[in-house]
This record gives C-alpha cells, structure tokens and sequence, in this order.
C-alpha cells in the first residue's frame, strides 16, 4: 500500500472536545470498516482549523471514497514518496 496525507479543511477543529474526537474517529472507523483492507488510517495531526491524517491505501479513489462515507473532507491528498528526519544527515 501506499502512504498519504489528507489535509482535512474542518473549521474550529482545534477546539473539539475529547468526546467530539472520539466521535469522529468512531464515524473514520465505520468508514473505514465498510471499505475493507484497501484502507488503513495510521494517525492524524489535529490544527486550529484543519487535520493532517497519515493513511496507507491502495490508491487515491479509495480516500475519496472514505471521506465521502465519513463525511470529512479530504481538502488535499499527497502521496508519502519518502521520509527523512535529523538521522538521515548521518547515511
């Protein structure tokens, strides 16, 4: 599978209770439950006004269809090619 980030337009976000994530990670499962292997969300990244979630999927379409089963925007979808981080200066 691939690895993507979805950045999520959702307004206030930032000020959601636990309670309200807990919600919506409840609805991003149900989701995710009906869309089978093809999908996995591995985290998210919650901002004042947006969400940054790292998902592995086979494709693009497969988000879409995950954001529109969720009801959460996928805003933008870039697809992971690499990662580096301090460690990678040191190879």
């Amino acid at each position: 599978m691939k690895k993507f980030i979805i950045e999520r337009d959702l307004p206030k976000i930032g000020e959601a209770s636990e309670d309200d994530l807990k919600g919506a990670a409840k609805t991003s499962n149900a989701a995710l439950a009906e869309l089978g292997k093809d999908i996995q969300w591995v985290q998210s990244y919650v901002a004042e006004d947006k969400t940054f979630c790292v998902y592995l999927a086979k494709d693009e379409e497969i988000i879409r269809k995950h954001s529109e089963l969720s009801g959460f925007p996928a805003t933008i979808i870039t697809e992971i090619k690499g990662i580096i981080d301090p460690t990678t200066a040191r190879g």
